[in-house]
């Protein structure tokens, strides 16, 4: 059966929306709409760039927009070059620091303009905020970035881009080929059980009648400079409200920038952060498994909904450092959810109060097959126990989702793949009390393999009375060396209620959203017969393989102690 190739085009744009054809420096045009700039005077603008179609309905601005407006907000929305209806290269995370200032500069000589400019969105038009950061125009007031992060050049960094190597994300990269081929993005399912496994995306490529060069660069590991001015840690500070969710596929990197710039002289005093239990794509933890009607991709209601809590964080921003209608001491610092409990406000992240502490593998031999597997313990044993796992191309451990932008969405309970003979899993007694969890999870494990290289993929997961088993946070490297191996789970938000155990499971492969490795020095792309291997955990005080957690005090009687 041959391939299906939907193309997606642009949409019409909305009647309440005036489109121009914005000249950029080198003479290229991109496509600008603007929204509310008959509504009175000359005022505050807010400005996203994205490479989705302005006017789609995966994006809804003509529905942002009407919320900015209604609050004496200009919106202009923008296809980045290479994109819909704009003109130039097909290639992201290229040429966007230009683009910003030259967009940026056109902003402040329009009549309705009264030269301030703030930026919103996620993801891709999280990171074109960066870019115009970068760019340094005077300007730019403040930025809104959600769910995104800096350094996502070009193949996307699902994890910490800081942390060493780590296995290809192929949701990274059938994202390069599907949206960033050529103007226009394709739609089409990708086999990625085919060997080798490029041979699925070049049939893809064939039937739309060209590549993209973005996705090549994945392939080659050919990583390009996305900024032509200076990186924006180092750039003129600007106000910063970081948008992240507990369960976002970008959640590690965004933090990464958190965290960094928050330590920063001149940022860290405009540094602030919303984190919510949310997905990449803004489905909630309590909603989840999602019904129709709490699904914003399906239902007006719920859409209208999402929107209102999307947007308003933002217009309170923008209210202190675009219109200055409101105080900088109004906003808090930090306001973050806890899953499964409320909402909390702290003046630093993670919350002042929070302690490390860390859990160590124990009775490794009973880590592999069925819960409750091995054990994490609050110290070391003291004699050193080894376990082995296996590696097999041939059979894959299944992904915590097959989407992980939709992660939420349906939640999926892991129990099965928990109680497969070729992963480890260690568990906790179950708690008697909430167990808070608030700050960066890390799992440090001694490990070796029987190939040159090798994947480790840790899963942390909420294990509940009944049995189901769903992801809090997960991370993975890759490696050709035995040793310690320190992982970045993330942060989280999370409270473990009583009777729940953590249950901490260890992995070869994470199959569909990482590519497969070959198990050899031979390309995981190109290989047709990819090697099985052993890898090896060792534990006990000489080898303290453990899981490091960040940790609130037990929760005194009264608000905020229970669920909510």
């Amino acid at each position: 059966m041959s391939l299906v190739v939907q193309r997606v085009t642009a949409e019409p744009v909305p009647p309440d929306a005036r489109q121009h054809m914005v000249r950029m420096r080198d003479g290229v045009r991109l496509a600008t709409d603007v929204y509310g700039a008959g509504d009175g005077g000359p005022a505050p603008t807010v400005l996203a760039r994205l490479p989705y179609d302005k006017n789609s309905r995966y994006v809804f601005f003509d529905r942002i927009a009407e919320r900015f407006t209604a609050h004496g907000y200009v919106v202009v929305v923008q296809d980045v070059r290479g994109k819909f209806r704009s003109q130039g290269r097909t290639l992201g995370w290229t040429g966007e620091v230009d683009d910003a200032y030259d967009t940026l500069e056109w902003i402040t000589h329009q009549p309705w303009s009264d030269g301030s400019v703030g930026m919103f969105g996620d993801s891709y038009y999280g990171f074109t905020q960066w870019s115009a950061v970068s760019s340094q125009h005077p300007a730019l007031r403040a930025i809104v970035p959600r769910v995104t992060c800096t350094t996502n050049a070009p193949g996307i960094a699902a994890y910490d881009p800081g942390s060493g190597r780590q296995p290809v994300w192929l949701e990274g990269a059938t994202y390069q080929a599907q949206v960033w081929t050529d103007r226009e993005s394709y739609e089409f399912d990708v086999d990625l059980t085919r060997r080798p496994v490029i041979a699925a995306y070049e049939e893809a490529f064939e039937a739309i009648g060209r590549r993209s060069a973005g996705f090549d660069l994945i392939v080659g590991d050919i990583r390009l400079d996305p900024y032509n001015g200076p990186h924006p840690y180092d750039a003129r500070p600007v106000p910063v409200l970081h948008c992240v969710g507990w369960f976002d596929n970008l959640g590690i990197a965004h933090m990464r920038d958190y965290t960094e710039l928050a330590r920063r002289p001149g940022w860290g005093a405009v540094q602030y952060l919303i984190a919510d239990t949310t997905d990449h794509e803004n489905y909630v933890l309590e909603d989840a498994p999602v019904s129709r009607e709490n699904d914003h991709f399906a239902d007006d209601a719920a859409l209208a909904r999402m929107l209102d809590s999307y947007t308003a964080p933002a217009i309170a921003f923008f209210d202190v450092f675009l219109k200055g209608t409101a105080r900088p001491q109004a906003l808090p610092r930090v306001r973050w959810k806890l899953g499964h409990a409320d909402w909390r406000e702290s003046d630093a992240w993670p919350p002042p109060e929070a302690t490390a502490t860390e859990l160590y593998l124990a009775r490794p031999a009973a880590a592999p097959g069925m819960v409750p597997g091995g054990t994490l313990a609050p110290s070391p044993a003291d004699a050193a126990e080894n376990v082995d796992w296996r590696y097999d191309p041939e059979s894959l451990v299944p992904s915590a989702a097959p989407v992980t932008f939709l992660q939420l969405r349906d939640h999926v309970d892991e129990r099965s793949t928990l109680d497969r003979d070729d992963v480890l899993v260690f568990t906790t007694p179950a708690s008697e009390r909430p167990l808070d969890l608030a700050g960066p999870v890390h799992a440090v494990l001694h490990v070796e393999s029987t190939a040159p290289t090798y994947d480790v993929f840790v899963r942390l997961l909420d294990l509940a009375p009944d049995g189901a088993a769903r992801l809090i946070v997960r991370g993975c490297a890759q490696s050709d060396t035995a040793g310690e191996l320190e992982i970045a789970l993330g942060h989280t938000g999370y409270r473990v209620r009583p009777g729940h155990r953590l249950a901490l499971m260890i992995a070869g492969s994470d199959f569909p959203n990482h590519l497969p490795n070959s198990g050899s020095l031979e390309s995981p792309w190109h290989t047709t017969t990819p090697k099985a291997s052993l890898q090896k955990l060792r534990t006990g005080s000489a080898h303290p393989s453990r899981l490091r957690l960040t940790v609130l005090p037990p929760a005194r009687t009264g608000k905020g102690s229970e669920p909510a």
